[in-house]
């Protein structure tokens, strides 16, 4: 909708949102348990070749096939990456959230986009181009070390998500979706999702029907390990695990 604006202007793809001033950054936690804030280190590239974004919901950021040229860094928000076959069928083999780094396959010698992203909710999102992101990588060795962890641990999630569709059922493999989407592991017991979460997607990262899901997502409510509030909101109690961990 808008023009494209570099450094840190921001670019209206929807709705307008709160001002990038005032929006809070993820602050992701090192393996040494340490926060990282990447807004403040990513802001600090010196030079041109970043800039802020703002999307709707349902938008596409970049589409599979379009060329790979930039890394994205997701400040708020979530977003899902897709994969489409040649014969249209559609798989969700992600979904991001805040302080997650997507289309870093450029800087691995990637020249088209293999997936598709696209915003869930409303987002905010730092483009950073290639040539910028390999030239921080190279010259800032503390970044490249976070960098690189931040991408094994994701590579380590996925790994368990190839697993998942191996050897769980649908059931344990929604329920482990819903915890993985619920960031499973934070102090409170209960962490909102997504607001009127769409179960035609959690069916496709499920891998069956969206009947399937609905018959687990209603069992799950009855179990108290679910459960949506007045605006349709889902939130996930950590209770949830027992189907994951129960043979």
């Amino acid at each position: 909708m808008g023009t494209l604006v570099m450094e840190n202007e921001v670019v209206m793809a929807r709705k307008k949102s709160l001002p990038v001033a005032k929006q809070k950054g993820a602050v992701v936690t090192s393996n040494h348990g340490q926060g990282v804030d990447w807004d403040t280190l990513l802001a600090g590239i010196p030079g041109g070749g970043k800039s802020i974004l703002e999307y709707g919901t349902d938008r596409n950021i970049f589409m599979q096939g379009q060329l790979a040229d930039s890394v994205f860094y997701l400040r708020r928000g979530k977003v899902k990456l897709s994969v489409t076959s040649q014969q249209g069928k559609e798989a969700i083999v992600a979904v991001l959230s805040a302080g997650d780094f997507f289309g870093e396959g450029c800087l691995a010698g990637q020249s088209l986009r293999i997936a598709t992203a696209a915003s869930v909710t409303d987002c905010t999102l730092m483009r950073i181009e290639k040539q910028t992101m390999t030239r921080m990588l190279h010259e800032q060795h503390v970044i490249s070390e976070l960098f690189v962890r931040h991408l094994l641990a994701r590579n380590i999630r996925f790994e368990g998500d190839l697993v998942d569709q191996l050897f769980n059922s649908s059931e344990k493999r929604l329920a482990r979706i819903l915890l993985l989407l619920a960031r499973f592991g934070k102090e409170s017991k209960t962490e909102p999702i997504l607001p009127k979460i769409n179960q035609e997607h959690l069916s496709q990262m499920v891998g069956t029907t969206r009947s399937r899901v609905s018959h687990f997502m209603n069992k799950f409510k009855k179990l108290g390990f679910i459960d949506y509030n007045s605006s349709g909101d889902l939130s996930v109690n950590n209770g949830l695990l027992s189907v994951v961990l129960h043979d």
